[in-house]
């Protein structure tokens, strides 16, 4: 070998002769920290519970704390800091309960002195964050659930997805009756888990999310399509025995009170 090549291989690339270098870990997800509780319905469905408060300081019995303080209460334990609540029907009587309660984090409401609809009011709200170039959870103020947060945005981030909406699938509230081709009858199936997926209420937002929604509409009707059909709207299905339920009659308060009470010791307060 002569001593040009000598030194033409002493000066060879190391990562030449090892082979290419592994390629980077991927980023994990930013901590999302800031939220928005939409709490302006009309909670006609729970009168006569709602005539002196909005839904979500209705309480299940035996929880010891309305909707929207257990709200509260997990979205702190997953990091959250920073809560805008939408409100509307009896705000005042939310924002008295908000200004006695010690919080686990910071709230603020806003008030929508005109009816927005679902998409316009995550709109409005979304505006008084207070890191608008970060991304944000959303959640509608009748929701009942624990799950982990944290995973749903790390979802959410390794799809980069513009939004992620958590799935659920709840149960059929009547008895079911299989049977075979010939007609007859071969089990009565109580209250059996329904066979499709549905929007649980509970939302992972990136920052670009908020310049699609309707001024007034409702975005399950406008920009979730639109994102769907771009590939951008991920589906997040809650994990196996999280539970879930959204508290829209007097029938849900009586069934989840049943429910918690049954399930006291094996799910998160």
């Amino acid at each position: 070998m002569t001593a040009d090549a000598m030194s033409a291989d002493h000066g060879a690339d190391p990562t030449a002769l090892s082979g290419p270098a592994d390629p980077a870990p991927p980023a994990p997800a930013p901590a999302v920290t800031q939220a928005v509780i939409l709490a302006g319905g009309q909670g006609s469905r729970l009168r006569p519970y709602t005539d002196d408060r909005p839904k979500p300081l209705v309480e299940i019995p035996g929880t010891g704390t309305p909707i929207v303080g257990h709200q509260l209460a997990w979205l702190a334990a997953e990091g959250v800091t920073d809560v805008v609540i939408s409100c509307g029907h009896l705000a005042e009587v939310l924002q008295d309960w908000l200004d006695g309660t010690d919080l686990p984090l910071n709230v603020r409401t806003v008030v929508e002195t005109e009816p927005l609809g679902r998409g316009g009011g995550l709109k409005y709200a979304s505006a008084a964050l207070p890191r608008p170039d970060e991304a944000w959870y959303a959640t509608n103020g009748d929701i009942w659930t624990r799950f982990s947060l944290r995973e749903m945005a790390a979802f959410h981030h390794e799809r980069a997805a513009v939004a992620t909406l958590a799935l659920a699938r709840p149960r059929i509230p009547w008895g079911a009756v299989e049977t075979d081709q010939f007609g007859n009858v071969l089990d009565f199936i109580e209250s059996p888990p329904s066979p499709f997926l549905i929007n649980a209420g509970l939302y992972v937002f990136g920052p670009a999310f908020r310049a699609l929604l309707p001024d007034v509409g409702d975005h399950e009707r406008t920009t979730f399509p639109q994102l769907a059909r771009s590939r951008q709207l991920a589906g997040y299905q809650l994990p196996q025995g999280c539970y879930w339920r959204a508290i829209d009659t007097a029938k849900d308060l009586t069934e989840a009170a049943k429910e918690l009470a049954a399930a006291a010791g094996r799910l998160p307060a």
